[in-house]
Order: C-alpha cells, then sequence, then structure tokens
C-alpha cells in the first residue's frame, strides 16, 4: 500500500521532559454506511508505536527503523479497518531512535535533528464510496508520557506513575501538559515505502538460573546471548525503582559490563503502586546476563523474560552433523545472525556502536543468504549503500549508513576512501543475492553501485597496476597482531586490496554480461585481466610465494582465482604448510578467514581445512564453543582461557562476521551449493571428513526445499537426496563419477577411502 501524501510532519511545541505522545481524536464521518477499508500509513523522526483506542495499530516495533535519513525515511501501512469505532483516539509515540539518540563512539546525540516527529495519514474508506482523510497537522496534540528517556545505547526510564488511561479516551483531558502540535519542514519526497522487512518481537526465553553474585547483587541468565529487552508485570510500593543493567558475560561472577564501553544499557522502572507491566520497546540491548536491583520480594525464574528482538526474516537453511561442538558452532552463528540483523546488518548489538560496518556483511552474506531469506532484507540495506556511495563521488563508506561522516574524524582513519572488502560490499553483496534467489533485479537495481565502485579503485591503482596505497583495514583483527593494534596484521595490504579489486572487477564484468552491459564487461574484464597480471608479476613468485608468506595472501589467490593451475598447487602446498606450522590454529584475520577452507579445499588438502575446522584450542572455531559461547565472537579470544575479558578496547561477544565459515559447512560438509544462480540446477557434493560420521543439511530455495543427507559406515557413503519439481543436479561424490539428478529422492551409496 502506497501513500499520496498530504500530512504534515508534526513536532511538539516544547520539550514535554518525555518521550511525546502525539494524539488526535477521529469521528468518523456519518451517513456513509460502514467503513469498507481504513488505511494508516506513518513514519516519523525518531522511532513510533502507533495505537487506536490504546489497541497497537502492528505487531513491529523499532519502526520506521534507521536509513539514510537525509535522502530516505520508511513509512509503514496498517490496515486498522476493525480497529476503528464512531469515536477514535489515534496516539503515536515517539521515542530518540537512531535519529535523535546517541550514534558511534564519540556520545554525540542528535546527529540527524534535534526535533523527533510524526507524519500519519488515515485513509478511510465507506460503503457509498465516500472517503474521509485524517492527517497530521497542528490540530494534533502532544502530551507528556510515562516514558522519562529512552536511548538505544542507554537503555529506557519508564514512570508507571504518569500512565492515564484518558490517553486513550476519547473526549477526555491528559495530565503531565499538553502541547498543540507544529508543523516542521519536511520534504515529503523522502518518504519511500519498505523494501525490506520490519523489526518485531519473536521468541521469548525464561532465565535458567537466578541467584546471588559475590557482591550480592541478583543475577538472571537467559541461557542465550539474544537482542531485545526485558518484560515483567510487577506489583511494589509507589515510587519504588527497578534497575536492570544488561551484559553479555560475567567476569569474576559479576555483570562483565567493560566490552560495552560507556553504552550504560541500563532500564529503570518506577512503579506505580499497583500492578505494573513493564517493556522497553524504545531500546534493545545485547545481552545474556541481566542484574536486577530494587524488585520487590523474591525474583524467581518466572518473574522476568526476555524478548528477542530483530528483523522479520523466515529461516531457510539447516544444518547437522554427528559432532556436537559443530551443531553448536552453527547454532552461535544463526543466533548471531538474528542479533545484528535488527533493521540492518550491523556489526554487534550491544556496545556504543551497533552500525552497518560494510566488511562485515561482505563476509558474511553468503552464509546469512542461506540460513535466512535475507533477499528483501539485504536489498534494503543496499539501498541505503547506494545513496551514500552517491554522495561520496563513488566511495562506498565504512559503515551504511554512514554515520561515521557526522562525527569528529577518528584520529587513526585519514579521509575515507574505497577499502578493500568494506567497499567491496557494493559488489559482493548484491552477487551473492543473485546466486541465492536468481532474480536479477538486485543486479539491475544496484549495477550502477556496483560499477561506480570499481571504477573508483581503478582510478587508486598505482601505474603498476596494484591498489597498494591509501588507508587498508586490510585483514583485520589477525589473531598474531597485537589485541591494542587489530590493524597490524600479517598479510601485505596491498596483496589483500588488488586480490579484492581482481574479485570485484571480475564479478562487476560477469554482471555487465548478464544485463546485456557489453561494453562495459570488456572494460571491467579488462581491468579484471590488468589486475590478475599485476598481481602475479609483482607479488607471486616462481615457485608459488606470495609477498609476506602468511596465509591469508595464499587464500585470497586461490578463492578468488588469481593463479594459473600449476602455481595455484604449490600456493596450496604453501598454504598447507603453514596452516600445519600453526598447529591447525587460525592465523587469518578478517579478509581471509571467510575464505580459508575454500582455499584448502580447492587445492586438494580436504584434511587440513577439517583439522582447522575442528581444532578447539584457541584461536579456533570452537574455542569459543568450548568457553560456553552462544554466539560468535569478534575476537577469538574475545573471553581469555582463565575466564577474564579480552584486555583490548574493543571486543564483542556477538559478532557473526568470523562465522562466514557456516557457508562452507553447508557447501562441503552439507554439500548443497548452486550450479545456476537460486539453486535451479544445484551441485551435491558432500565431502566428508574430520571424523564425522554423518550430516544433514536442507535449503528452501525460490524452487522448493532441497535435502542432503549423509552417513558413513565402515568403509561406505549413504547419500540421500531430495530435489523439487523443476530442479536438476549434479551428485559428485570423491573418486566417483558425477551422476545426473531429477526431481524427486535418490538413495546412493559409494565406497569411502577415508573420514579421517
Amino acid at each position: 500500500m502506497s501513500a499520496s501524501w498530504s500530512a504534515a510532519m508534526i513536532t511538539p511545541y516544547a520539550d514535554l521532559g518525555s518521550a511525546p505522545l502525539f494524539r488526535k481524536e477521529v469521528e468518523l464521518d456519518a451517513g456513509h454506511g460502514g467503513v469498507e477499508s481504513a488505511v494508516l500509513h506513518i513514519s516519523s523522526l525518531g522511532v513510533f508505536e502507533a495505537a487506536i483506542n490504546g489497541r497497537p495499530v502492528g505487531d513491529d516495533v523499532l519502526s520506521p527503523g534507521w536509513s539514510s535519513y537525509e535522502w530516505r525515511l520508511r513509512y509503514r501501512s496498517y490496515d486498522v479497518t476493525t480497529q476503528l469505532e464512531e469515536r477514535s483516539v489515534l496516539t503515536v509515540s515517539v521515542g530518540n531512535g537512531w535519529y535523535r539518540g546517541r550514534l558511534g563512539f564519540s556520545g554525540m546525540r542528535e546527529l540527524y535533528g534535534d526535533r523527533l516527529g510524526v507524519i500519519a495519514q488515515l485513509e478511510i474508506g465507506f460503503a457509498d464510496g465516500h472517503r474521509q482523510v485524517v492527517v497530521s497537522d497542528e490540530s494534533w496534540t502532544a502530551v507528556g508520557s510515562d516514558v522519562l528517556f529512552d536511548d538505544l545505547y542507554d537503555g529506557q526510564i519508564i514512570d508507571a506513575r504518569r500512565r492515564d488511561p484518558d490517553w486513550y479516551t476519547f473526549g477526555a483531558k491528559q495530565q503531565w501538559g499538553v502541547l498543540n502540535a507544529r508543523t516542521l519542514d519536511f520534504e515529503v519526497a523522502r518518504l519511500v515505502p519498505y523494501v525490506g522487512p520490519p523489526v518485531k518481537r519473536h521468541d521469548v526465553l525464561a532465565p535458567v538460573r537466578v541467584w546471588s553474585s559475590p557482591s550480592g547483587r541478583t543475577l538472571v541468565d537467559f541461557g542465550q546471548n539474544l537482542v531485545g529487552w526485558l518484560r515483567f508485570t510487577v506489583r511494589g510500593p509507589r515510587g519504588a525503582e527497578i534497575r536492570i543493567r544488561h551484559a553479555e558475560v560475567l567476569e569474576d561472577g559479576e555483570l562483565g559490563v567493560r566490552p560495552l564501553r560507556d553504552a550504560q544499557a541500563t532500564d529503570r522502572f518506577i512503579l506505580s503502586g499497583g500492578d505494573d507491566f513493564f517493556e522497553p520497546t524504545k531500546t534493545f540491548h545485547g545481552f545474556r546476563y541481566a542484574e536486577i536491583t530494587g524488585w520487590p520480594g523474591e525474583l524467581t525464574a518466572d518473574s522476568v523474560e526476555a524478548v528477542v528482538v530483530h528483523s522479520e526474516l523466515r529461516r531457510t537453511g539447516f544444518f547437522e552433523c554427528s559432532e556436537p561442538l559443530l551443531n553448536q558452532l552453527h547454532r552461535n552463528v544463526v543466533w548471531g545472525t538474528k542479533g545484528n540483523f535488527l533493521d540492518l546488518p550491523t556489526d554487534c548489538p550491544q556496545r556504543n556502536e551497533r552500525l552497518g560496518w560494510t566488511g562485515d556483511i561482505a563476509a558474511f552474506a553468503p552464509s546469512a543468504a542461506y540460513l535466512f531469506d535475507v533477499e528483501a532484507f539485504l536489498s534494503d540495506w543496499l539501498v541505503d549503500l547506494a545513496l551514500e556511495q552517491r554522495h561520496h563521488e563513488g566511495v562506498v563508506p565504512f559503515v551504511i549508513p554512514d554515520v561515521l561522516k557526522l562525527l569528529p574524524s577518528p584520529a587513526e582513519f585519514p579521509k575515507p576512501d574505497s577499502t578493500a572488502v568494506w567497499s567491496d560490499a557494493a559488489v559482493w553483496v548484491p552477487w551473492t543475492l543473485y546466486q541465492a534467489y536468481g532474480d536479477r533485479s538486485v543486479l539491475q537495481r544496484q549495477y550502477d553501485s556496483m560499477a561506480a565502485h570499481v571504477r573508483r579503485v581503478g582510478t587508486l591503482t598505482s601505474p603498476n597496476g596494484l591498489w597498494d596505497t591509501g588507508f587498508q583495514f586490510g585483514d583485520w583483527l589477525d589473531p598474531d597482531a597485537s589485541p591494542h593494534e587489530p590493524w597490524n596484521a600479517k598479510a601485505d595490504r596491498g596483496v589483500v586490496a588488488t586480490a579484492c579489486l581482481f574479485r570485484s572487477a571480475r564479478i562487476v564484468a560477469e554482471t555487465a554480461a548478464l544485463l546485456g552491459r557489453t561494453g562495459d564487461a570488456a572494460e571491467f574484464q579488462a581491468l579484471a585481466d590488468r589486475t590478475r597480471t599485476a598481481f602475479n608479476t609483482h607479488y607471486v613468485s616462481a615457485d608459488g610465494i606470495i609477498v609476506s608468506d602468511c596465509t591469508t595472501v595464499y587464500t585470497l589467490a586461490i578463492t578468488f582465482g588469481l593463479l594459473d593451475e600449476q602455481i595455484e598447487q604449490l600456493a596450496g602446498k604453501r598454504l598447507t604448510e603453514l596452516v600445519a606450522e600453526s598447529g591447525y590454529r587460525i592465523s587469518t584475520g578478517f579478509a581471509g578467514t571467510p575464505f580459508i577452507t575454500d582455499a584448502l579445499t580447492k587445492t586438494g588438502h580436504l584434511d587440513a581445512a577439517y583439522a582447522l575446522l575442528m581444532q578447539r584450542e584457541c584461536p579456533s572455531w570452537l574455542y569459543p564453543v568450548t568457553m560456553g559461547a552462544t554466539t560468535v565472537w569478534e575476537r577469538w579470544d574475545s573471553m581469555l582461557p582463565d575466564g577474564t575479558i579480552n584486555p583490548g578496547e574493543m571486543t564483542s561477544f556477538n559478532h557473526y562476521a568470523l562465522g562466514a565459515v557456516a557457508d562452507w559447512m553447508h557447501r562441503v560438509i552439507g554439500g548443497i551449493a548452486p550450479l545456476e544462480p537460486g539453486y535451479s540446477r544445484v551441485l551435491i557434493a558432500p565431502r566428508p571428513g574430520g571424523g564425522l560420521t554423518w550430516a544433514k543439511t536442507s535449503l528452501d530455495t525460490p524452487h522448493g526445499p532441497i535435502r542432503v543427507s549423509w552417513r558413513t559406515d565402515d568403509s561406505t557413503l549413504t547419500v540421500e537426496t531430495e530435489l523439487p519439481a523443476g530442479v536438476t543436479g549434479v551428485l559428485s561424490l570423491d573418486g566417483e563419477p558425477d551422476t545426473e539428478l531429477g526431481a524427486g529422492s535418490h538413495a546412493t551409496q559409494a565406497q569411502q577411502t577415508s573420514t579421517t
């Protein structure tokens, strides 16, 4: 449902001392029969919750989310036909959200504007064809609400003593101050419908433990690192206050809040003396543990519950195998996706950051697109990427929306320019969506952005054809770097950047060809060819040694297809040697980690890939699992073996990027990979190893579900597959000829030479 706007953006005439509650009394036009339809179109500067006669108009929260507000503000449309009465009260509560709340590292607020606002248009259709339109204008009032403070980083204060049932009563007078609304200058052309899904409540978790800490504080464990808030009903003395602090981990038996930096992550609830229901819906926290003070009486596991909040995403991909630690790792990846896919793909959900870092989703998009239907979610984010890029002379910012441009420039960052991996999200993410869902429209929509990125980088290369100048994050968070110097990686930054340029140029060349842009296809293929030649000339020796001789540089060169076959085999051998020298512990950073198991597999070193995946000592994918992790960590050692938190300035216990290995697990362990975009033709190629005795995976594709399971019994491998109608496949088993598969169920047995 789209809107033709006649409403105005309105704001209170003055500060009400609390989150404003906008109010409009609506009386239906008489004499036109019953109401046939009623649609409420609404958006806000801030985050809104709309209600009619006290009943919410929808089940979404934190709408309209965070977009590049300078150019795009999303609105939602609700069918409210059944909620309207002859006389109704329309109310809209507005909180600071991303628009006016604190954002980034500097503690600054009001980065987009200093006034909260709402724009609403209620369109009512009657039986006789009459149409009544109620719009936000200066006839609306704004009253003070029970929300005294709200901030995404710092939490929310709710005072139940200020609740007034007359807010929702037609003709009633309100307490706590009443102001007329006034209009704000606002370009209605900025209003656009949602492309992606709204944020909603999902799971509800009960505490698994309630106890007293060594200092005597009451702690609650929900058993899962999650994103959302606590809600509860409570009765206590009027004016008494309940205070809740949130954190992801414990340290020395107390709440471990240092990783939050200066985010307060604290909610406060002031009691009315009666039965009070509290739910802080204008904030969100990343937490597993809560510290609760001021609870009247005994706090039990039945007293509170945790509400899990994230964008509405349909689960599509599943994986399970014979190793419980791998299953927990996979669950951690799923929960990390939920927690960080809250309106946009963020780096983390708990500290004073929560930004749409492009590098994280560039690495993780293939895993996300298997686990969930993220086509609309990421397409929405890509709209903002293209908008920000267009206003940055073709440069893709580090974060989308680009709030960093509104903050004081950090000393360690020069003026931002295109940056490998991070800026490559402009190309890698839409290409991933095309491969996952088979819809070329995402390439058509994003093509100008994709091309602009590669052309921009083409101007940044040196005369020798290498991308070896300018600022680069490089192989960020190399585990061998100091926790205080995450940029100080082993991999040469020019090697990393030039490899990424080649990959992006080749993808855009293929995209141009798909879209019939033959001239562009030739242009970008020529750039890819020049880059590949320069890479091999300046970075690769005749015996396959690559400059800086570390795991990441070999990984990228192999996976991205930069090497000729003979050199690639030598590089694969050297990569395997380095992996063995590391004791099969992770030695790659942000750039190399998503691809290293593929590089080993591609060059015939599957056992080394499994050894790396199955390693339990730090740094490894399974070390956090052995430490009780329920989401993927930012650092391999975010928590040290002695239970203390990593001493680095930044460490998060809910970062999905390093969980990108799930993509390899789905394709190589599970055995499902697309042969054609959208899985209209599929490769079934499980490669057992690592001591696993069985695995099963499934994917709900645009054509229907694909299922693969396998098990080993002595030397026999049995593979069972199921393909939907209209989908064909190729069954590829090690040591066996490939077999064509049609739709339906299939069972195949083969001799298994090794499962080590």
